[in-house]
């Protein structure tokens, strides 16, 4: 059983940079430092890097990524560096790094600003849509038996005699209900929040998480005018930035800031919007304003300090930690591109408790969407439902072959083929689709989640919040005051955001 307070991805693992990579970066550390545990993380994240592309090809892609250099030496320092990461990567590399002259360099990014280029290094990692991935992982898990809950808040533990957990106490935050889980084996997977949960099982643990703050934007696509994404390899305080084409706009980020834990939702400030944009107009032939951000969204990053309290050694990688009073097992740490690594590995350490030993074989399962999904599945659904490009390219790259199912209901709802809005891809048959099968209660559990509105254009959710609401009361029986309230609350919530950026 999963239960998650908020909604699936509410928190970190929706507000990630969007990639499947080894870590440039941390290879670089590597190198520098002799360091083989970096070393090691690089290659089973590599590893890994080919495992997602395969098992969810819907709503993953090989992504290639330009970085600029300024001088020969940049050049050559890159390049051997990069063609570093093809040799780490093995058999599972996607595809090989080239060193690019200033002409090729600028065929692949036209707006790359000239002065001072003198090549570019191309090389290959992957991109991902976090949100639905996180989604289809809840969903191929359901097909295999586990139950899964959102809005769903573990209040406290029970425990026997001798000190290990028995049963968890739940809320539902939708009814306000309680009610009691017994278990055999209790699991803490929550990012930054695992502190929380580690001492409401045992309050003598010592903190184990620090959190560090990364916020992204979101701009007009044209600003860069490529299909390939910038690699910013170094900013003035010794950071990696990234522009990244995702889906109709531009990505930026991210920022890495040590922070304080809230469970508040946080956009980029004023600063932070500035410093991301001070590094586009430096590296493109551009003048990006803060006018012209679309959106924004910020994300704590979790990472795990040493058993002693050592704040100095902060790793990037995951952990998986047994309390041997209470019982309980926590997964700290990691990220996106070795996730299923950090569950074989905290499954692994269940058993132990269950005292039973099965084989990993995630590796080789396909995701929800993916199973049929190839080139043909836009064809078919073109022709199954009548709807144009832009309509059923949105629901392939989001459902893969469960968008069929979504063409499937027009047979009993002809209108169900209707925009919600003009000039968006949003249907109501696809709203439809997502209230029956993707446990979204709320308006935005759909914007912000399930179709990742809120993250790319605010504009955009701002108009789509009071039509959503007005079609989710009418499914759920909402009462017109129910309705009301639920538009307002979370308008009010994207004006907190926008004041952020606004300061």
């Amino acid at each position: 059983m999963l239960v998650e307070k908020k909604d699936f991805g509410a928190a970190t693992s929706g507000k990630s940079t969007k990639l499947i990579h080894g870590g440039v970066r941390y290879l670089e550390q590597a190198v520098k430092k002799l360091s083989i545990e970096q070393f090691r993380m690089v290659r089973k994240a590599l590893k890994e890097r080919k495992t997602l592309l395969k098992i969810a090809p819907h709503i993953t892609r090989p992504l290639q990524l330009i970085t600029p250099c300024r001088t020969w030496i940049e050049g050559v320092y890159y390049y051997i560096g990069l063609k570093l990461y093809d040799w780490i990567s093995g058999r599972t590399n996607i595809g090989g790094s080239e060193l690019l002259g200033k002409k090729k360099a600028l065929e692949r990014i036209p707006t790359l600003k000239k002065n001072h280029l003198f090549s570019a290094v191309l090389y290959y990692d992957g991109q991902l849509d976090d949100l639905r991935y996180n989604l289809a992982l809840i969903q191929t898990a359901q097909t295999h038996g586990a139950v899964c809950f959102n809005h769903m808040q573990a209040l406290r533990f029970e425990k026997n005699e001798d000190g290990k957990l028995t049963s968890v106490w739940l809320k539902d935050l939708l009814t306000g209900n309680e009610w009691k889980s017994d278990a055999t084996v209790f699991i803490n997977a929550t990012g930054p929040f695992a502190d929380g949960i580690r001492q409401m099982a045992n309050q003598a643990l010592r903190p184990r998480i620090r959190v560090s703050r990364g916020v992204h934007i979101l701009l007009p696509k044209h600003i860069m005018n490529s299909h390939s994404a910038l690699l910013i390899p170094q900013t003035r305080d010794g950071r990696v930035l990234f522009a990244i084409p995702y889906q109709k706009h531009l990505l930026v980020g991210t920022t890495d800031d040590e922070t304080s834990l809230t469970e508040n939702e946080f956009g980029p400030t004023t600063a932070e919007v500035h410093y991301l944009l001070e590094y586009i107009n430096e590296y493109l032939d551009v003048n990006a304003q803060p006018a012209q951000v679309l959106a924004g969204f910020g994300g704590l990053r979790p990472l795990v300090m040493a058993e002693s309290g050592n704040t100095k050694d902060l790793v990037r990688d995951h952990e998986v930690e047994t309390d041997a009073a209470s019982g309980l097992i926590s997964i700290l740490g990691g990220k996106w591109t070795t996730y299923r690594l950090m569950a074989k590995d905290t499954i692994d350490t269940a058993e132990q408790f269950l005292g039973k030993k099965v084989a990993c074989t995630t590796e080789n399962i396909a995701l929800i969407g993916s199973k049929t999904f190839d080139h043909t599945t836009a064809i078919q659904l073109q022709q199954e439902s009548g709807w144009d490009h832009e309509v059923v390219k949105h629901l392939t790259s989001k459902y893969g072959d469960q968008s069929l199912l979504i063409a499937a209901k027009l047979t009993t709802n002809p209108a169900g083929k209707d925009r919600l809005l003009p000039g968006m891809p949003y249907t109501l048959a696809e709203l439809d689709y997502v209230l029956e099968n993707e446990m979204a209660h709320t308006i935005k559990d759909v914007l912000a989640r399930r179709w990742g509105v809120q993250l790319a254009d605010w504009k955009q959710t701002r108009e789509l919040i009071p039509v959503v609401g007005n079609l989710m009361a009418e499914k759920l029986g909402w009462t017109a005051e129910m309705q009301s309230l639920f538009v307002k609350d979370y308008l009010e919530e994207l004006t907190l955001l926008e004041k952020d950026l606004t300061g």
